[in-house]
């Protein structure tokens, strides 16, 4: 498959995170919202969040109290750098991070283009102690 087959602007449809035990949750909650994009040129940005996240009582950019900032941190989820398709996967090259642990990471992704729908797959990873899988469900954004 070549780069530009996944190119383009993607909107979040689902997110979930299946667990080998057969338990299936969403880390965001069901009606998580986002965007997946991926440039001709081999850029790519991601950003989801929880719907409904609650503003601030202050319109200060870097303000906020202590539980406002930690209802807001973990209703979000971001990252860009580059990336390159590798057989039925995709690598994020990740450069910038909302999670610190991530920047300078390659993440893997497998993923499946039907149409304008594209299912992205993690391998095993780690989400609140339990080892799970990602299914990332996203539409072509129009």
């Amino acid at each position: 498959m070549q780069d530009g087959s996944i190119a383009g602007t993607w909107r979040l449809t689902k997110y979930e995170a299946r667990g080998a035990d057969g338990s299936v949750s969403s880390p965001l909650g069901p009606d998580a919202d986002g965007y997946l994009i991926y440039t001709d040129d081999g850029f790519m940005s991601v950003a989801m969040m929880s719907a409904g996240r609650q503003g601030y009582a202050q319109e200060d950019l870097l303000g906020g109290t202590d539980a406002e900032k930690l209802a807001a941190a973990e209703g979000f989820f971001s990252y860009c750098g580059r990336y390159e398709i590798d057989g039925d996967s995709v690598l994020h090259h990740i450069d910038v991070a909302f999670f610190p642990n991530r920047i300078g990471s390659s993440q893997r992704r497998y993923f499946r283009l039907e149409g304008d729908r594209l299912l992205l797959t993690t391998p095993p990873m780690m989400i609140k102690g339990v080892e799970k899988i990602g299914h990332i469900h996203w539409e072509r954004a129009r």
